[in-house]
């Protein structure tokens, strides 16, 4: 493991399995650390396959008192950052958190620390614990473990920074219920399970009207995240008596939580969640890559879920279509208004390739809708100026996010947190709709874009020069990650379109290949 001596949150930290795996992490992790934290040392350490991350957050104070206030199962990460937090660990029996209690005490006595902190540690499979280091500041995760203990972190510091003795002994630190937190992210989850995105909050509404819902953020509608932010929006925390019930807060926050403008993780945050290896605590820090081996790919739909969905979208359509034939005021209207007479609304409806023949009809707020033989009630107060609609599809409650709608029939739909693009046409549209040329796929082996918008830090290729499938092109910094850019096949260089110091843009052409 190289890793940055001054570093956090995955930044200058890299596995090397090799020599050339070596030099490329001594570059890029110096690299990383000199950016981040201006300095460009490193530490090399002993790698532990398939460990579980479990940190323990203690508290010293100037006269010599310290406690540890249980543990936090940090196991979720992607490239060595952490995305999910909980407390406590699920994995852990009391002797293990004892004796890892006692240990991370030990250390802060014994180079004299007082504040918060943290004592990081890899655990194994037979629970064995291994020391990682010690982060002497207050973790982002910090608010899972005072749900859990009731003791406000913040406060106990400024306490022991005015020279204040601890008020609490180790006994009296509880275990309450159970806490989760959600790094929600400005990245898109599809691309190495987030690379950045940037752009302009357009719109930004956090959940904490639900119950048991915290969330710390500084973020407020009309802020600009560039290349230059820390991707994080906000730190999401649910509580509950239990586990069970702390998760399905979580669920309910993540698709309650309104983000439009830049592109977000809350898809791969609930896939997490609800994910069966998750719930059962069958995790370690290779957890996504070895539940989505090919990268992640958003919420996979079941038959009645997908049902519900093309309800769903079926009812939005004719809903939106309903809204349109109304004039306001029109008792008092000179012109007289002939509403059509539609008893049953025929339509085609598009999803993943795949086309279905809709038929839909409403009374009131409730649309009966006709899909793949199957009859389903759907029921909401159907305002449409809403950010969020809560539906229920025969007797089953969801709240989804209609993100945009054209005049052409795509919808984006936000549905189980994952994000679905639908086309809803009548039947007579549908039909028309047949001699509409399509735009012809870009060939995507020929050309290198960049997946996501940051500084062109070196370009290791010319025009003329050959290069072999998953050779480097080109590094990228983004969010003060560097990232390497490779070829799709092998091939000549036919142009080269940046140059070190270029700021680029998601999608931005960088290289083409003969």
């Amino acid at each position: 493991m190289i890793k940055a001596s001054a570093g956090g949150g995955g930044k200058g930290m890299r596995i090397a399995w090799d020599d050339e795996e070596t030099r490329d992490g001594f570059r890029f992790s110096s690299q990383e650390a000199a950016s981040s934290f201006g300095d460009d040392r490193l530490l090399i350490e002993k790698f532990i396959d398939n460990p579980r991350h479990i940190e323990i957050q203690v508290l010293g104070d100037k006269h010599g008192n310290a406690v540890w206030l249980n543990e936090r199962e940090c196991s979720i990460q992607r490239r060595n950052q952490k995305v999910v937090e909980e407390a406590p660990s699920i994995f852990l029996d009391s002797k293990t958190r004892r004796a890892m209690g006692e240990q991370a005490v030990a250390l802060a006595k014994a180079v004299k620390y007082s504040s918060a902190g943290t004592v990081e540690f890899l655990v194994d499979s037979k629970k064995n614990f291994y020391f990682l280091e010690m982060n002497t500041r207050l973790q982002v995760e910090h608010p899972v473990t005072e749900c859990i203990t009731g003791l406000d972190l913040v406060q106990e510091m400024i306490r022991v920074a005015k020279g204040y003795p601890l008020r609490h002994k180790q006994a009296d630190i509880p275990i309450n219920g159970w806490a989760v937190e959600c790094r929600v992210y400005a990245e898109d989850p599809y691309k190495s399970f987030g690379l950045p995105s940037i752009g302009r909050l357009s719109q930004y509404q956090e959940p904490i009207h639900l119950p048991g819902v915290r969330v710390d953020s500084g973020i407020q509608p009309g802020s600009d995240i560039s290349i230059y932010y820390d991707p994080m929006i906000s730190k999401l925390i649910t509580y509950g008596s239990d586990r069970t019930e702390a998760l399905k807060r979580m669920e309910d926050a993540l698709d309650n939580y309104i983000i439009r403008g830049v592109t977000h993780n809350i898809a791969l945050l609930r896939e997490v969640i609800i994910n069966s290896r998750f719930i059962e605590g069958d995790i370690n820090t290779k957890f996504l890559s070895d539940v989505y081996p090919d990268g992640f790919k958003g919420h996979k739909l079941t038959e009645n879920e997908r049902k519900q969905l093309l309800a769903i979208a079926s009812s939005l359509f004719v809903a939106f279509q309903l809204r349109a034939q109304r004039f306001q005021e029109h008792e008092t209207s000179r012109v007289p208004i002939i509403k059509p007479q539609m008893a049953n609304w025929e339509l085609s409806v598009k999803l993943h390739d795949e086309v279905h023949t809709v038929i839909a009809s409403n009374s009131g707020p409730t649309f009966s809708v006709e899909v793949d033989g199957s009859k389903l009630n759907v029921t909401s107060t159907w305002n449409l100026a809403s950010p969020l609609l809560s539906v229920n599809v025969d007797g089953i409650q969801r709240t989804i996010q209609c993100l945009s709608r054209e005049a052409g029939g795509n919808m984006s739909i936000q549905f189980l947190g994952t994000v679905y693009q639908v086309h809803v046409l009548t039947k007579l549209a549908a039909e028309l709709n047949k001699f509409m040329l399509e735009k012809v796929a870009e060939d995507t082996s020929s050309v290198l874009r960049s997946p996501m918008p940051g500084v062109v830090v070196a370009v290791s290729v010319k025009p003329g020069d050959m290069v072999a499938e998953g050779q480097e092109i080109c590094v990228i910094e983004a969010m003060k990650m560097q990232n390497s850019m490779t070829a799709g096949k092998t091939g000549k260089v036919k142009s080269v379109h940046c140059k070190a110091g270029d700021t680029v843009g998601e999608g931005d052409l960088l290289v083409e290949l003969e």
